[in-house]
């Protein structure tokens, strides 16, 4: 099956139903990383994801990971870091230092999938008001932290990194309270991961997923 390719002059999508199935949720290629696009994409439970050496590759996979925020699981391990005092966090204070963390090597590989462009489109959504971070802080040093993008009343994740232990785990509640606080449902995991599975996160149709996608955007965002 030939996967679409996107064109410069629109911002139309195929149907996500027409998703390959392997690579799992490949949708389709090219077009750019406008903020109008990106926008466009989320909307649809489309997101973009790709190496340096290959065009833009466009993905709605089935089933999706998500975690609706009624049902976050705090361990008391996680529990016990969190009143320890030893962590601080904050938001949006040093979303690009968050986003190049995130895209630095990690201990199972040398490669990445946040190449310049995709650092320079997030910063564009940033500016734009669409693209958030939460900061982890220790002894003022950052360790740890996320960053994703918020449309309606459901937070997209698109990555996170930890320099110390749990430190990713409490950017990520934190996050998740901010988040209850103002009325969101709904976190998009994108794939899944036995990191966030330890947080409530679970695999979930596509099917089930666009519904409670299209959901969480019919409110706009309170924050």
């Amino acid at each position: 099956m030939d996967i679409p390719w996107l064109t410069l002059n629109s911002l139309d999508f195929p149907p996500t139903a027409s998703a390959l199935k392997e690579p799992n949720g490949l949708l389709a290629i090219g077009g750019d990383l406008s903020v109008d696009r990106l926008l466009a994409a989320y909307r649809q439970g489309i997101f973009p994801w790709y190496e340096e050496d290959q065009p833009i590759l466009w993905w709605s996979p089935n089933p999706r990971c998500a975690l609706r925020l009624d049902r976050l699981h705090v361990s008391r391990s996680l529990k016990r870091v969190l009143k320890s005092g030893r962590f601080t966090v904050t938001a949006d204070s040093c979303f690009q230092q968050v986003i190049e963390e995130c895209s630095g090597p990690r201990n199972y590989t040398s490669e990445t999938w946040i190449s310049p462009e995709m650092i320079e489109a997030y910063l564009a959504l940033h500016h734009a008001g669409y693209a958030h971070s939460i900061e982890v802080w220790q002894d003022e040093e950052l360790v740890g932290g996320l960053y994703g993008v918020a449309l309606g009343r459901v937070f997209f994740g698109e990555s996170m990194f930890s320099l110390e232990t749990n430190a990713s785990k409490v950017a990520f509640f934190a996050l998740s309270q901010q988040l209850k606080k103002w009325g969101y449902t709904l976190i998009d995991c994108q794939v899944d991961n036995p990191h966030l599975r330890t947080l409530g996160a679970i695999t979930i149709s596509r099917e089930l997923f666009l519904k409670q996608l299209k959901s969480a955007l019919s409110s706009p965002s309170p924050n």
